[in-house]
């Protein structure tokens, strides 16, 4: 089961993992405490209870290159281009914008 961190600009905000269904994404106790917490996105309301979805998250599918940049990751990095998880791990460390996806050890 593969898992990743989840940042919003430099702070843990949680995990997002495969599951045997499909995908769950949970918020960190600490970051939902944090008076200035902000949603992943309004599809991902900030709550204590998991999200579970048979296929990826919308939100962090969004994150993943498109076009030529996909294509030259896909070819480098020899991802099949279904495993939008595996892309996710390889390519959103260090996104445009304020959340970054950062494989766990």
């Amino acid at each position: 089961m593969r898992k990743a961190n989840v940042h919003y600009k430099d702070e843990f905000a949680g995990i997002l993992y495969e599951t045997e269904e499909g995908f769950a994404f949970q918020y960190d106790e600490n970051y939902l405490k944090k008076e200035h917490a902000k949603p992943m996105s309004l599809t991902l309301p900030l709550q204590q209870k998991t999200f579970e979805s048979n296929t990826l998250f919308a939100f962090f599918d969004g994150l993943i290159p498109e076009g030529w940049l996909l294509n030259i990751a896909i070819a480098n990095w020899h991802i099949k281009p279904l495993d939008r998880f595996g892309l996710l791990l390889s390519l959103c460390k260090e996104n445009i914008g304020c959340v970054s996806v950062t494989p766990t050890s």
